[in-house]
């Protein structure tokens, strides 16, 4: 009889911790989804999906920028990023995006200028140190071309 009691017993310590550990992984997945929703998500950008639905005028944009014999040269010099290409008095109108993938806080639009000037300089000591993606869209002639650089500040 006793060793009866003693096999129950253990049994009930058994079932016990069996109990004891799903309520533990529930609480575990629990605290783990709860993280999980509070994560910020940013998409590439906030109209990812619209310009999905365009890209194919991105790529002739693309290959408009491929075509010319020169191309706009990005380079960060210090504190300020340098745009050289010898075709700004051409332009009819342009924008350079710093886009931050960690960070969307963090991203900036620069307009550029029609010029006789080689070079366009643009303060970046406000921005934090990282990776961008510097894109630069731009129109001459009634064309539209788009190039990218990675650079790191």
């Amino acid at each position: 009889w006793s060793d009866y009691k003693t096999k129950k017993n253990i049994i009930m310590n058994w079932g016990k911790w069996i109990v004891v550990s799903f309520v533990l992984f529930a609480l575990f997945i629990g605290v783990l989804v709860g993280v999980c929703l509070r994560e910020d998500i940013s998409l590439v950008s906030k109209n990812y999906y619209q310009e999905e639905l365009n890209y194919q005028k991105q790529i002739d944009r693309m290959n408009n920028a491929n075509a010319l014999a020169d191309k706009p040269i990005i380079n960060v010099e210090g504190r300020s990023l340098e745009i050289q290409f010898s075709q700004f008095n051409a332009l009819e109108q342009g924008e350079l995006k710093l886009f931050r993938p960690s960070d969307a806080h963090f991203d900036k639009l620069y307009i550029l200028n029609s010029s006789s000037e080689m070079i366009q300089r643009f303060d970046i000591g406000s921005l934090p140190k990282g990776m961008y993606h510097a894109r630069m869209l731009w129109t001459m002639k009634g064309k539209e071309y788009f190039i990218e650089h990675t650079i790191t500040l």
